[in-house]
């Protein structure tokens, strides 16, 4: 969450005074919840659902995720094409192998067919790719592998109460802002089998004129991933940034 105040606690004001918000991958949820666009239980339940059909979806064909980190000249559309072309003549109709997360510059997910990620890691050092690392998910998420679980999450958004955001709330599926309640809806469906553009996203959040100051950011949970994502795009914004652990933050309002 990007907001107009200082550093420090996590207070009301800081809240308050919030101007955009957005979520990695499911987090999309949460930053809507926090946005005043879904209701904490209902955004609970679709998440549930969306897990459950995922997990379902991922249990249909072997496949994964795979990250690289690539030099300048790495071309992964290439090399997806290759893997693709690799699985056909295992005889795999259809193969699926495409860039599922777009990280930071020069890093990227890939996400498909086993057989797909198992030859671009054999063959790294021909691709430019100068890291890779099976992640430990059980499918290709955010690709077209996951189209028998947009219907189920469909049947539950047309359920839920959807509200326009209280504050700007960027899409994973473009990396710009919701519009209204129907483009939450839609876009939170399609979002199951699209990339997810963060690295696009972390643009548009911070978009400026030069001169201009950057807001304070807050990454809210377990973990920091995302500030260290926020470095590689841009070092400046990431001066601003903050890492709260929501369980630390309750742990000390306990004691």
């Amino acid at each position: 969450a990007a907001a107009e105040a200082p550093l420090g606690s996590v207070s009301p004001q800081v809240v308050e005074r919030c101007v955009a918000a957005a979520g990695y991958s499911v987090g999309e949820f949460a930053a809507l919840v926090f946005a005043g666009a879904l209701g904490f239980a209902e955004a609970l339940y679709a998440v549930k659902v969306r897990a459950e059909a995922m997990q379902k979806a991922s249990e249909a064909v072997p496949s994964g995720m795979l990250s690289v980190v690539g030099r300048r000249e790495a071309n992964y559309k290439f090399a997806c094409l290759e893997a693709r072309k690799h699985c056909e003549s295992l005889g795999i109709e259809n193969p699926v192998c495409t860039v599922s997360n777009y990280l930071f510059p020069d890093s990227r997910v890939i996400a498909g067919h086993l057989q797909a990620l198992e030859f671009l890691q054999e063959n790294a050092r021909k691709y430019n790719f100068k890291r890779t690392k099976m992640l430990p998910v059980s499918g290709a998420f955010h690709t077209r592998l996951m189209e028998p679980a947009i219907e189920p999450l469909a049947e539950v958004l047309k359920s839920i109460e959807i509200q326009k955001p209280l504050l700007c709330v960027y899409s994973n599926v473009d990396g710009k802002k919701y519009m209204h309640s129907k483009h939450i809806q839609k876009l939170l469906v399609k979002q199951v089998v699209s990339p997810v553009l963060w690295e696009q996203t972390m643009h548009s959040v911070y978009e400026r004129k030069q001169g201009t100051e950057f807001p304070y950011t807050y990454e809210v949970g377990p973990g920091n991933q995302l500030g260290a994502i926020l470095k590689q795009c841009n070092l400046k914004a990431w001066k601003q940034y903050k890492h709260v652990d929501a369980l630390e933050d309750q742990e000390a309002r306990i004691l």
